[in-house]
């Protein structure tokens, strides 16, 4: 939409919308993903991680079909409500997929190669738009629209083959497919000892998990050792943490910022939108190399750190009114997308995938997901009215959050990385105000720290000879 909203052909056809109403046609995307975000909550655990991406990628396509059909405000916002709830639907399943079925020691990397892959899409969609302006008719903004729905298509296809995840097999009682699935992964054979010791760590980690009975939402709100208000808290502030470092005011009207606050033309202002998506995309690369080194909470703190300084600058040399000081800002918004990418693109989008229990992984995602994009509806919302009130003043805001952001991820925000997802249940079991975080700098628990608990508990002493039962009473 970033290319399409400042387009003559598509300002004319409806009829010119003002910013209000430009906030509405950009925004209720976002409040389609929010509707997507609410059904899995009480629905997608029980479909499973396999069929809710059916299901959402199917629903993307009945969107698309509203958008490149419109003959009107009404029903391309309808198009943009319904492709958004399939999105909503896609943005709270695969994170939860990707974790539950990545290695330990490669999760980061694999998790935040989602975040490459949806950028690389975002420069795809913003070029086709760009390309289609110089035609002069309604396929110029028709034809982008629409051509969504071949990734919808592809995505589908793609599910339909997968199998669900060895978590949600186990929590289901369906032992025997959790063995199978957890043996493609580590590519050996079902009887193998590792095979059979994740199996058991996995099991153990269910039965403790829902030894309670049946789910209740009041399990949220839980302390104790568990701390699951705790990892509901971080999980949803990440995401609106992520949201207010201003990265959709410039992803999602790049060009009415260069526009309104820089003073380039039109199509100057389209051109240089489209080279920040494509180094938004380099960026991206970068976190899938680092990721698993330096860890979820280094990479936040940094790209805070570079957001905050960006928008200083940008601020400091749009203030001067100087149209070389713009040249200038334009420099620091593409440096300002290298910082996002690193950090705040695909951490805040899996970090609750790893930080969430099994039993609550599902819901939690969902939660997150929902208010990120109830965030990501405020900002697209605001940003017209806010370029056109405050101008570069804008970006000050920003500057003061992304500062913020700092010591709350030093003080509240465990690493994660190379932990394997039993064993971060243990993650806040030091307890205190920050979980034990700001004491330990972030490393709360041990890599293999829930299976030696088990072993020493002289449960099972010889993992390699566990026979389960298979229960089909939670399925």
């Amino acid at each position: 939409m970033s290319c399409l909203i400042s387009d003559p052909t598509f300002n004319k056809f409806f009829k010119y919308p003002n910013e209000d109403l430009q906030g509405d046609i950009t925004g209720t995307y976002d409040l389609g993903c929010v509707a997507g975000s609410i059904f899995c909550y009480f629905f997608g655990e029980q479909l499973g991680r396999r069929k809710a991406l059916i299901l959402g990628g199917t629903i993307m396509v009945i969107g698309t079909v509203f958008l490149g059909a419109a003959n009107g405000v009404g029903i391309f916002i309808a198009g943009r409500v319904i492709t958004g709830i399939g999105n909503g639907i896609n943005s709270s399943t695969v994170p939860t997929l990707q974790a539950e079925c990545s290695p330990a020691n490669i999760r980061g990397a694999l998790l935040t190669l989602q975040g490459t892959v949806t950028i690389l899409g975002l420069v795809i969609a913003y070029w086709a738009g760009f390309g289609t302006s110089f035609v002069d008719s309604n396929f110029q903004w028709r034809f982008p629209v629409s051509f969504q729905a071949f990734f919808a298509v592809c995505l589908v296809i793609q599910a339909i083959g997968l199998p669900d995840t060895p978590r949600w097999l186990v929590a289901h009682g369906r032992l025997n497919e959790a063995r199978n699935v957890i043996a493609c992964l580590l590519d050996k054979s079902e009887d193998d000892p590792e095979v059979e010791s994740q199996l058991f760590d996995i099991k153990t980690t269910v039965d403790e998990e829902f030894a309670g009975g049946p789910f209740k939402s009041k399990e949220f709100l839980q302390m104790g050792k568990t701390q699951n208000f705790r990892r509901l808290c971080i999980t949803i502030g990440v995401n609106i943490m992520q949201q207010f470092t201003g990265s959709n005011m410039i992803n999602y009207y790049a060009p009415t910022v260069y526009q309104k606050t820089m003073g380039f033309d039109n199509q100057m202002s389209m051109i240089l939108g489209g080279c920040t998506s494509i180094t938004y995309l380099v960026g991206s690369v970068l976190p899938v190399f680092l990721v698993d080194r330096f860890g979820r909470r280094t990479l936040l703190m940094v790209s805070a750190g570079g957001l905050c300084f960006c928008f200083m600058m940008v601020s400091i040399l749009l203030s001067t009114e100087i149209q070389a000081a713009a040249y200038a800002a334009v420099a620091f918004i593409f440096i300002f997308q290298i910082f996002l990418a690193v950090g705040f693109l695909p951490v805040p989008w899996f970090l609750g995938s790893e930080l969430n229990i099994t039993r609550l992984r599902a819901r939690a995602c969902s939660i997150a997901s929902g208010w990120n994009w109830m965030c990501v509806y405020a900002i697209v919302k605001i940003t017209p009215i806010a370029m056109k009130n405050l101008g570069w003043k804008t970006f000050i805001i920003f500057t003061v959050l992304n500062a913020m952001w700092i010591p709350i991820v030093y003080c509240f925000f465990p690493e994660t990385n190379g932990l394997e997802l039993e064993d971060i249940d243990l993650i806040f079991a030091r307890g205190g105000f920050t979980g034990g975080v700001f004491s330990t700098r972030g490393k709360t628990v041990q890599k293999h720290a829930h299976l030696n608990q088990q072993l020493k508990t002289g449960d099972e002493k010889d993992t390699g000879d566990i026979e389960f039962v298979e229960d089909v009473s939670r399925a």
